[in-house]
């Protein structure tokens, strides 16, 4: 598996640094200047092709439904004001689909009732979001699967001198 930071961890570090920086009463741009001057990326801020002009729209769908459903959206509105600061810099710089799920499910565990706020911010510390990145990859691999069957194709193989690392020495 490849789960990590740039990698479905993104998910769990936006989270993580997104709902941080409001517990600590930090500004948006206090924040993004203390990720500028420690020179971390925002995870969570940023995406190759879309923009402003060219948004994403899992994003807005994202978005838009806790807006309007969530009791509460203290980190997503605190996101969004990032991205404010982060956009006038780069228009590429904007909430992505990585940031937008991981501060609306920090929204929504902590206020939705069933958890206190330690125990959603335990959820989340669990890494919670990645297990849920790892679900969307597993249907779609189950997905890919019934697909080969259903069309009555082998399972695909990738060429083993590609992959093979080995020599016959070890």
């Amino acid at each position: 598996m490849t789960v990590g930071p740039r990698f479905g961890g993104a998910l769990d570090q936006a989270a993580d640094m997104f709902t941080k920086a409001y517990d600590s009463g930090m500004s948006p741009l206090e924040f993004v200047n203390k990720m500028k001057a420690s020179n971390q990326l925002i995870m969570g801020i940023g995406h190759r092709i879309k923009s402003t002009t060219n948004p994403d729209k899992r994003v807005t769908i994202v978005k838009e439904y806790a807006l309007q459903h969530f009791p509460a959206n203290n980190i997503l509105n605190f996101a969004l004001e990032v991205e404010k600061i982060t956009t006038k810099k780069r228009s590429t710089l904007i909430l992505n689909v990585d940031g937008a799920i991981a501060v609306c499910f920090v929204d929504l565990l902590r206020n939705c009732g069933a958890f206190t706020q330690e125990e959603a911010d335990e959820q989340i510390a669990d890494g919670c979001l990645n297990g849920l990145f790892v679900l969307g990859r597993s249907i779609g691999f189950i997905g890919h699967y019934l697909d080969q069957k259903r069309l009555k194709q082998p399972l695909y193989r990738h060429p083993w001198d590609d992959i093979s690392y080995m020599d016959d020495s070890m």
